[in-house]
């Protein structure tokens, strides 16, 4: 069944993340909101810093670039965003999804996550707040109960709404494919194609901090 938007806006559904590096998890839950929510867009807003993995890998520009190549590659019709490689510091979720929002008033603006990422949000800055001002879709991850957390979040007062995405599990992280790079350089696995196979390269000067 198709999700319906319900709104006259064009909804437009976000992941954020540093993207170090972009691969096929990442993919296959836009790809499901395309393939899904009718009319709708979808976006990857990719940060100039992971507040929780400051210094790790690639710089920001060179992430950025590789993440434009690998949708390019991948022909599948993603918008990639460097809005917050201009906003000032430091960076929040919610005050993205707010200047976005401000700029562009016929969008309606969606964040998506992945199940690991959806029991954090209420400790994130203005946490709740994001809740109450924008949708949430959560994508299933093994081992997280994202039911029981959306539940939990949804019973919230004021929320605007939480939805548990139906797709298929991808049991894969760039921690863990990082991770193989440095055992073996040339591990290309589960990558999206505009990576590098020679591994990372640990170069901070393009990199901002985001708390």
């Amino acid at each position: 069944m198709k999700m319906k938007t319900g709104t006259e806006k064009l909804k437009t559904a976000l992941l954020f993340g540093s993207f170090n590096p972009l691969h096929e998890g990442h993919l296959a839950i836009l790809k499901y909101v395309l393939e899904n929510c009718r009319d709708c867009r979808a976006g990857i807003v990719v940060s100039p810093e992971n507040p929780f993995k400051k210094g790790i890998g690639v710089n920001a520009a060179s992430r950025l670039e590789a993440v434009r190549r690998t949708v390019k590659e991948t022909g599948l019709d993603i918008d990639v965003l460097d809005v917050e490689f201009s906003l000032p510091q430091p960076l929040y979720t919610i005050n993205t999804l707010r200047y976005l929002r401000d700029g562009n008033p016929d969008r309606e603006y969606v964040l998506v996550v992945g199940a690991d990422c959806l029991a954090q949000i209420p400790q994130w800055h203005e946490g709740l707040q994001l809740l109450r001002e924008f949708e949430v879709w959560a994508y299933p991850r093994q081992g997280s109960d994202v039911e029981a957390t959306a539940a939990q979040l949804n019973a919230l007062e004021g929320i605007r709404s939480v939805t548990v995405l139906r797709g298929e599990l991808h049991n894969i992280s760039s921690t863990e494919i990082r991770n193989r790079r440095t055992r073996c350089p040339d591990w290309q696995g589960r990558v999206g194609f505009g990576f590098p196979r020679n591994g990372i390269r640990d170069d901070k000067s393009g990199d901002k901090s985001r708390k």
